[in-house]
């Protein structure tokens, strides 16, 4: 039993750090933004944008913060 313990915590660790990686709040704000625009598509307003847009807000501050270390 314990090795199938000690898999299901090596998968749920590689999945953390594949998902979250060195910054969790871009990893925030994706979700954010998945969450939103799933919202936005089930209203009338076209939710394609909203993707590209929390990416293009994020990826340069990530980058910002990941310069300033």
């Amino acid at each position: 039993m314990d090795t199938v313990a000690k898999r299901l915590k090596d998968f749920g660790a590689f999945w953390y750090d594949f998902v979250v990686g060195d910054d969790w709040r871009v990893a925030v704000v994706v979700l954010l933004a998945l969450l939103a625009t799933f919202g936005l598509s089930k209203t009338s307003v076209a939710a394609w944008w909203l993707m590209p847009a929390a990416v293009a807000v994020i990826l340069p501050v990530s980058l910002w913060r990941a310069r300033k270390r």
